[in-house]
């Protein structure tokens, strides 16, 4: 039998909505309305939950 092809795993997307700074933990938004472990798309001038389609405006 012939060696399967073991592809390069890239790491989640979700730790691209981390970012540690010193002894800080930053995280993204949350959704207000689908709670912990939901996180808001960060738009230039918006935030948006692709689960439950809040929206939420950022102020000018």
């Amino acid at each position: 039998m012939a060696k399967k092809k073991v592809k390069n795993k890239v790491s989640p997307k979700i730790w691209k909505k981390y970012k540690v700074s010193g002894d800080k933990l930053e995280r993204s938004k949350i959704c207000p309305r689908c709670g912990p472990g939901t996180f808001m798309a960060d738009h230039k001038d918006r935030y948006y939950c692709g689960k439950c389609h809040y929206l939420e405006v950022r102020p000018k």
